[in-house]
C-alpha cells in the first residue's frame, strides 16, 4: 500500500471520508501503510484544496459540488450542538407573523422550537418539516412545489423560487453548508442556492443558524453575504475572537 502516490492516497482519503463521515491520522497510516507525518501532510494538501476540514487528530468532508451529505446522515452528526442553536434561534422570533424555514437537519430543529401558542405562516421548500408543523394543528404551513431533492426531501428550480418571490417574510431561518467572512453562505447545488437567495431576497430579517464546523468551509455556490444577516447563531465551539469577527461584518452573533 505504502507504493501508492501522494495523488492516489489523497483520493483514497478522501474516499473513505466520505463515505465515513471522518477520518483518523493513526487509522489512516495503518491502512496506507505510511508514517502519520505523510498522512497529515496529505490532509494540509486536501484542506488547501477546500476537500477536508482538519481536526485534532483526523479530519472530515467538507461539502461540494460532487459531495453532499444526506439529511439522514445530518441528523446523526453534532446533534446535541445542533439543538442547542436550533432553540437559541427560535428564540430570536420576536413579532414575525410568517417566517421561512430552510431545508436541513437544523432548520428542522428550530421548526420543532417554534412557539405552538401563537398564530403563525411558516413557508418552506422542506418536506419534513412542512409534515412536523402540518400536524401541530396551530400553525399554517405553506409547502413550496418543485422537484424534490432525495438526499434532503426538498424542492427546488424555477417553480420553487418563483412560488417564493411573491411573498414578504417576515423572518427566514437559513442555513448553509458553509459560512465564512470572505465568500459568505455558501452550498454545493445551484438549485438549492437559488432557493435559498429566493428566501434571502424575500425576507425583512435573516437568521443564519448552524454549528462550529460550518464556519471558514467554503462550497461551490454562494447565495448570502455575512452582512445580509440580522442575526448568527452558533454554539460556543466557535470562538469569541472569531465570533467577534463576524459580529464586525453586520450580524448579531449569538453562541450557545
Amino acid at each position: 500500500m505504502s507504493d501508492r502516490t501522494a495523488e492516489e492516497r489523497q483520493r483514497e482519503i478522501v474516499r473513505v471520508a466520505r463515505a465515513t463521515g471522518s477520518v483518523d491520522v493513526t487509522a489512516l497510516a495503518a491502512d496506507l501503510g505510511v508514517a502519520r507525518e505523510t498522512v497529515r501532510r496529505d490532509l494540509r494538501a486536501l484542506e488547501n484544496h477546500g476537500l477536508v476540514r482538519r481536526t485534532h487528530g483526523g479530519a472530515y468532508p467538507v461539502e461540494s459540488a460532487a459531495f453532499e451529505t444526506t439529511l439522514a446522515f445530518r441528523a446523526t452528526s453534532h446533534v446535541a450542538e445542533k439543538r442547542r442553536v436550533a432553540h437559541a434561534a427560535a428564540e430570536l422570533l420576536g413579532d414575525a407573523e410568517t417566517v421561512f424555514v430552510d431545508e436541513g437537519f437544523t432548520p428542522q430543529l428550530i421548526a420543532e422550537a417554534l412557539p405552538r401558542d401563537r398564530a403563525l405562516t411558516v413557508v418552506t421548500a422542506s418536506l419534513p418539516v412542512a409534515g412536523a408543523l402540518a400536524e401541530t394543528g396551530t400553525m399554517s404551513v405553506l409547502l413550496l412545489g418543485g422537484r424534490v431533492r432525495s438526499g434532503t426531501l426538498a424542492t427546488v428550480d424555477h417553480w420553487t423560487t418563483r412560488m417564493l418571490s411573491g411573498f414578504v417574510i417576515d423572518l427566514a431561518f437559513i442555513g448553509a453548508n458553509g459560512i465564512s467572512r470572505e465568500h459568505g453562505l455558501t452550498t454545493p447545488d445551484p438549485a438549492v442556492s437559488e432557493v435559498k437567495a429566493q428566501a434571502v431576497r424575500a425576507s425583512r430579517r435573516v437568521v443564519f443558524a448552524g454549528v462550529h464546523s460550518k464556519f471558514g468551509a467554503v462550497s461551490f455556490c454562494r447565495f448570502a453575504d455575512v452582512g445580509e444577516l440580522e442575526a448568527i447563531v452558533t454554539s460556543t465551539l466557535l470562538p469569541a475572537a472569531e465570533a467577534h469577527r463576524y459580529s464586525l461584518l453586520g450580524p448579531q452573533v449569538v453562541r450557545v
